[in-house]
């Protein structure tokens, strides 16, 4: 009986593989017309070695990721000197840093650092493909993304990416993108990164839709000594247009996100949930605007640099501001929804929705949701 069952259990476990085609619905947002791997035929990669070969040819690839691809010790791991930046002051509850791209500073002093190797030598993906997970097995361990020199039109969606050297500053990036154009990512979960979540710059990484993911900040290594992670998202590509819509961001203490000063930014319906250090830290020139998005227990939503910022956003903070977006927009804007949070100013620079008019396709926002309704539908396994 108990090997019928297991026969049982692996047929249905390849049914769910045959089921699963490509990529579930569309982009909406600033990567509207996305379509990766478009009709090529859904295959799952049998192992690491395959994995990577398939994302750095050239074919138009839609992949499954319908297990666990661990790429920890695949590369070794190696002892150097790192350093321990003035930000830890919690010791092992911190984050050292590796002295990879020469960070350390001579004021800090030297720790000795072992670490993973295969999570600072990303996988540079080629343009043309789709890649999914299958209902939430999903998951990239210790490997990171780079979407670069002219990669375009790719979508990475339902899955899981995590412990790319968590206990260091330059341990790894999830996610970069520099000298790219039309990237979706979506229903994704990311957590236990040792540096970026998500990265853009310093070229552009053109049109790009963040959607239905979840940033989970939770770590034993918290650069801001708090349990939260602080290297989140920096968007500071070169004229960079992106959509960030419904995901979840939590346990985050800063870069929630960071926002340079050539980017076009619509963030709306987020849900913005415990950051014990600083959500919005943006710089003059950017165009941002902020609806139905919801802050609970965000100690700073706005840095004072942000704060200090005389044109280029738009973050509707009352009701009656959301009028004000009809003539660009077609629509009203949703005003957002703070609970428990500091300082959220009010900006109603309307060059802001109008950039975002111009950018291309704009999501539609919906007023601010109760909290459930947005952390149970993103992230992993939560397709359709």
């Amino acid at each position: 009986m108990l090997g019928a069952s297991l026969v049982a259990l692996a047929f249905a476990a390849r049914l769910v593989v045959a089921a699963q085609t490509g990529v579930v619905g569309s982009a909406t947002g600033f990567a509207s017309g996305v379509t990766g791997g478009g009709n090529a035929k859904a295959a799952a990669p049998a192992d690491i070695d395959e994995l990577e070969a398939w994302l750095t040819d050239d074919e138009p690839r839609v992949i499954l990721l319908d297990k666990e691809y661990n790429f920890l010790d695949s590369m070794g791991t190696t002892t150097e000197e790192g350093c321990r930046p003035a930000s830890n002051t919690c010791g092992s509850k911190g984050q050292d840093a590796l002295d990879g791209p020469n960070w350390c500073s001579a004021d800090y002093p030297v720790v000795s650092v072992t670490y993973d190797v295969s999570a600072t030598k990303p996988i540079d993906i080629k343009s043309n493909k789709s890649i999914v997970g299958v209902g939430d097995k999903g998951v990239i361990r210790g490997k990171g993304f780079r979407l670069v020199s002219g990669a375009e039109n790719i979508i990475l969606q339902n899955f899981h990416i995590t412990e790319l050297n968590p206990e260091y500053i330059w341990g790894g990036d999830a996610i970069q993108m520099s000298g790219t154009d039309l990237v979706w990512i979506d229903h994704m979960k990311f957590s236990l990164i040792g540096r970026q979540m998500i990265v853009t710059g310093y070229e552009t990484a053109g049109r790009v839709t963040i959607s239905n993911s979840e940033f989970d900040g939770v770590t034993n290594w918290s650069a801001s000594c708090n349990g939260e992670h602080y290297w989140t998202m920096l968007l500071i590509g070169e004229q960079d247009k992106i959509t960030l819509a419904n995901n979840w961001i939590h346990s985050t203490s800063g870069r929630s996100p960071k926002v340079g000063k050539t980017t076009t930014l619509h963030a709306v319906n987020n849900f913005f949930d415990t950051n014990g250090g600083h959500n919005f830290d943006v710089e003059q020139g950017a165009k941002i605007l902020l609806e139905g998005n919801v802050f609970k227990n965000c100690k700073t939503p706005m840095t004072q640099q942000t704060l200090d910022v005389t044109s280029g956003l738009f973050n509707v903070a009352t009701a009656a501001d959301g009028s004000s977006c009809s003539a660009a927009l077609g629509r009203v804007c949703q005003q957002n929804s703070m609970t428990g949070s500091g300082d959220f100013g009010s900006f109603s620079d309307l060059a802001a929705v109008e950039a975002i008019a111009e950018a291309g396709s704009v999501w539609k926002a919906t007023s601010a949701r109760p909290v459930p309704s947005i952390s149970r539908k993103v992230g992993v396994g939560k397709l359709g």
